[in-house]
């Protein structure tokens, strides 16, 4: 595909409001989110947390997707070939970012959509590319992670959600996309010492959504996956989330705890992320949500950009309560 060049992607104004990258973190409350009767769950595929994680495995079976390397080459080989064989239409979007280190990075979106005939549509998307160095390690800070969580763990739930709606007997009432952006983790370290507050964070996502694959394209809404597959994940209701797009954090939330899952979902206030979902709601003017693993105002889980993001930490059940939340939410529709 035809690439395009984007010079120096800089972080919306919006940034001025607080919003961290999703390497940093922001304030935090204890609000309670508001309970009502919850509408009675419609019939829906079951999502094989076994078939997620087997996903989440080969992909840190290439090694550190970090961009620029035979690594991620052979990743984005593996994820065409994937979602083509679950019968989505594929789409490569590729372009050339420049980083915060001077490095020309060759970055590509994935995109992926099910039943193109449906008008209503709803975005579900993680990121695939991982840390480049391991910032937050004690050893080889200079060195790439797996990425297991941090990465490869949402786009192993997305690949077992276009698994199942390829293969389910009744599809649900909305289009679904699926987009892997590309470049959100090559961001400055934040303890580097010219660090300018401009994290070069979501690159993938905001080349994207300042250039949709589709003319006027739009979604309903959208959901972002980050960090969901560690065995203490946490779940709260991310603040820019909760300030953009709180009517769809409380759709999602509400259904993953009917599901049981509270434990994961909790109606508890979190941090604002600067995260994918940012620029998707800012420039691409989508609702979009994030889930992604809070466990306080200042931290992720524990092995958050060091060499302990491997498999070791991936747990089914985790995986499990993400994506038949998700596939629910989609049969909800």
């Amino acid at each position: 595909m035809k690439k395009t060049k984007m010079k120096k992607l800089l972080l919306p104004a919006l940034l001025s409001l607080v919003i961290l990258a999703a390497c940093d973190s922001g304030s935090n409350t204890n609000n309670s989110g508001n309970k009502e009767e919850p509408e009675a769950l419609q019939e829906a595929p079951v999502f094989v947390a076994d078939s997620a994680y087997k996903y989440v495995e080969e992909q840190v079976a290439f090694g550190p997707r970090v961009p620029n390397t035979a690594e991620h080459r052979a990743t984005l080989d593996y994820l065409q070939s994937k979602l083509k064989q679950f019968g989505a239409t594929v789409r490569l979007q590729s372009f050339e970012a420049d980083a915060y280190d001077g490095t020309t990075l060759a970055l590509s979106n994935v995109i992926a959509s099910f039943y193109p005939e449906q008008k209503k549509r709803i975005l579900l998307a993680a990121h695939w590319d991982t840390r480049h160095i391991a910032d937050k390690d004690s050893t080889d800070k200079t060195l790439p992670i797996d990425g297991a969580n941090d990465g490869a763990s949402g786009v192993g739930v997305l690949l077992e959600i276009a698994r199942v709606l390829g293969a389910a007997a009744k599809q649900p009432n909305v289009g679904v996309d699926i987009i892997l952006f590309d470049g959100e983790d090559y961001g400055r370290p934040q303890d580097d010492p010219v660090y300018d507050g401009r994290h070069w964070y979501c690159l993938g996502s905001q080349y994207w959504a300042n250039n949709k694959h589709q003319a006027n394209y739009f979604a309903f809404y959208g959901v972002l996956l980050d960090m969901v597959g560690d065995k203490d994940a946490v779940f709260p209701l991310e603040g820019a989330s909760l300030r953009m797009a709180p009517s769809i954090q409380k759709k999602v939330w509400t259904i993953g705890n009917q599901l049981g899952y509270s434990q994961y979902f909790k109606f508890t206030e979190g941090p604002e992320i600067y995260d994918d979902h940012i620029p998707v709601n800012m420039d691409a003017t989508i609702p979009m949500v994030d889930i992604i693993d809070l466990r306080s105002a200042t931290t992720f889980f524990p092995q958050h950009h060091t060499h302990a993001d491997n498999m070791d930490n991936i747990s089914p059940a985790t995986l499990k309560a993400v994506g038949q939340t998700l596939v629910q939410v989609l049969y909800q529709e």
